[in-house]
C-alpha cells in the first residue's frame, strides 16, 4: 500500500479547542478518503500555541529554534497540509499568519492544502475565501476548491441541515485525497543539506557574512 504522509496546523488558543476539533475531523476524513484509494497516511499535527514563543523568537531572530525548526521541516515536506485558524476581526488569527510569515515564501509551492476555519458566528464562512485562500495562492501553494468553516453552531442542536458540517468536512476531505494520489510523493529533505535550515540557494558563507552579497 503506498504511504503518504499529511502535515495539520491547528492555530487554536485554547485546550481543547473547535479549532483542534475541526482539524481532527478534516485530517480523519481525509485518512479515510485515502484508505479507500489504496493509501496508507500517517498523520502529524502541530498546535502552533504550543508553538508560539518559538515563532516569536524566529520573527525577532531570524533563526527557529528546534521545536519550532523540525516543525517547520515536517509540514514543508509532507504531501499534503491540513491548515485550520479560528477568524478574528474577520480574518486568520495573528498566530497562524506569523506561523506563515517563517515559512521560507517558496517552501509550500504545489502543496495541496485543505482550509478549514471556525468562528462563533456563520457570518465570517466567507473568510475562507477572502482572506485565507488568497494567503496560499500567494505562496503558489494549492488548495482545493472545498474550504470547510465551521460555526459554533455546526456542534450543536441548531447545525446546519441543508449542508451539514460532515457533508462538508467529507466533501473537503475528498478533494485534498484526489489531489494526493494526483502526484508524486513528496521527496524527503536533505537535513544535512544547507539550504535545508539556511534558505535555498544559501550556504555557510552567508551566515558567517561571507557570501558574495556581503
Amino acid at each position: 500500500m503506498t504511504r503518504r504522509r499529511i502535515a495539520v496546523i491547528s492555530a487554536g488558543l485554547s485546550s481543547p479547542s473547535s479549532t483542534r476539533l475541526l482539524a481532527d475531523r478534516l485530517s480523519a476524513a481525509t485518512a479515510a478518503a485515502l484508505t479507500e484509494r489504496g493509501v496508507e497516511t500517517e498523520v502529524e499535527v502541530f498546535e502552533l500555541r504550543d508553538l508560539a514563543h518559538e515563532i516569536t523568537d524566529n520573527l525577532l531572530t531570524g533563526f527557529a529554534p528546534p521545536a519550532l525548526a523540525a516543525a517547520i521541516e515536517d509540514v514543508v515536506s509532507a504531501d499534503a497540509l491540513i491548515a485550520v485558524t479560528p477568524i478574528f476581526s474577520t480574518s486568520y488569527s495573528g498566530l497562524f499568519k506569523s506561523f506563515i510569515d517563517v515559512l521560507e515564501p517558496t517552501s509550500l509551492t504545489g502543496k495541496p492544502v485543505l482550509l478549514g476555519a471556525n468562528a462563533g458566528t456563520p457570518r465570517h464562512s466567507l473568510a475562507i475565501d477572502y482572506a485565507i485562500r488568497p494567503l496560499f495562492a500567494y505562496l503558489h501553494a494549492e488548495p482545493v476548491s472545498t474550504g470547510v468553516f465551521a460555526a459554533s453552531s455546526d456542534w450543536g442542536a441548531d447545525a446546519d441541515t441543508v449542508t451539514p458540517l460532515g457533508d462538508r468536512i467529507d466533501r473537503g476531505a475528498r478533494e485534498l485525497a484526489d489531489a494526493i494520489v494526483g502526484r508524486a510523493p513528496a521527496a524527503a529533505a536533505d537535513p544535512f543539506d544547507p539550504a535545508h535550515y539556511l534558505g535555498e540557494g544559501r550556504s555557510f558563507a552567508d551566515l558567517l557574512g561571507g557570501g558574495s552579497g556581503s
